[in-house]
């Protein structure tokens, strides 16, 4: 990828500024992605390429940003893993979570083959984004989908079953977090060998165990789907939502950027983080319901760090909430790039 100003702070490189990209740009935020999915059912534009593939586009068009993201959803590696799961206009549902069985892993069945429509993206993506715009690929980390799989979706907080069944049954949660770890690993390298540039892992839910057991527990297998992404000379971005102190324990072994979320300072993430790890992040997505002057004040506050970190890539401390401002999406862009960060 030439001429990337993404690419060279991933390296890095000075640059006048940093790149900027949002999670969930891809979506809910953009008036043309919600006429799209007025007439279309979220499987429908997730499974059609040419679909998929406009959305993924859609937010460097009419944003602005340096880089895309794949359009998919972390919930796909259920789906491929034999599990009963339709993505509904309500969200996605699961038939049964695997709470509910006495041997679930017995329930499990991957099949690499049921992603093959996601590479089909990842193929239109690269054949019609414009020159020089990077593709981020990526997946749900395994303790986030696996909470997933245990409870299923509902309108309870904090996935109070999987957390018990986690508890009660180490064993088998170890030997379930291998085999979602496998199968991403498998999708990963698939959507390397299709085109993404970089790949990013979401620990959305990183906090939900206490750091010394989510490490224990975890991180051997963010270490292991870590390396086979940057065997295939790809750099991985992993985002362990909710670590708070934990983020001392970021090394180069685990990722070459981190992305900061925004209870966590991106000052402090920079003292606690490895300095030979990059950072991403961290600016609060309900700031978005603000008014523009009220969201430039909070920009301001970057701009001493920014100054001198280049290896910083502008984001949210999470994705887009629904109902975010594109117009204040879009000034948030143009501050960053219009902006003198004075390097």
């Amino acid at each position: 990828m030439q001429n990337s100003i993404f690419f060279d702070t991933l390296k890095g490189t000075k640059t006048s500024r940093p790149p900027v990209w949002f999670m969930r740009q891809a979506g809910r935020v953009l008036p043309s992605y919600l006429e799209l999915r007025s007439r279309h059912s979220f499987w429908h534009m997730m499974s059609d390429p040419v679909l998929a593939a406009k959305v993924s586009l859609l937010p460097v068009y009419e944003l602005g940003v340096d880089a895309a993201i794949l359009f998919s959803d972390i919930l796909v590696i259920p789906y491929a893993m034999g599990m009963g799961l339709d993505f509904t206009d309500h969200g996605p549902k699961f038939d049964k979570p695997l709470k509910d069985y006495e041997y679930p892993l017995t329930k499990l069945n991957p099949d690499p083959d049921k992603l093959k429509y996601i590479y089909r993206a990842i193929d239109e993506i690269v054949k019609t984004r414009p020159e020089n715009t990077p593709l981020i690929g990526f997946a749900g980390a395994p303790l986030t989908v696996l909470c997933y799989m245990l409870e299923g979706l509902s309108s309870r907080s904090g996935f109070p079953d999987a957390i018990s069944f986690i508890y009660r049954n180490k064993g088998v949660t170890e030997k379930l977090i291998e085999s979602v770890t496998d199968l991403t690993i498998e999708y990963a390298c698939q959507q390397i060998a299709h085109g993404i540039d970089t790949f990013q892992l979401f620990e959305t839910h990183g906090g939900i165990l206490p750091f010394d057991f989510y490490k224990s527990l975890v991180f051997p297998a963010i270490k292991k789907i870590s390396k086979a992404v940057r065997d295939k000379g790809v750099p991985f971005i992993f985002f362990p939502k909710d670590i708070g102190t934990g983020f001392r324990h970021i090394t180069p072994d685990i990722c070459d950027f981190v992305s900061v979320d925004w209870q966590t300072p991106i000052i402090e993430a920079r003292r606690l983080v490895h300095q030979e790890v990059g950072l991403q992040g961290n600016l609060d997505p309900r700031l978005l319901f603000a008014d523009q002057a009220a969201i430039e004040k909070e920009l301001l506050k970057y701009m001493e760090f920014g100054k001198t970190e280049y290896k910083w890539i502008f984001n949210l401390g999470h994705g887009f909430m629904p109902g975010s401002s594109f117009e204040n999406a879009k000034y948030i862009v143009d501050w960053v790039k219009t902006t003198n960060w004075r390097r």
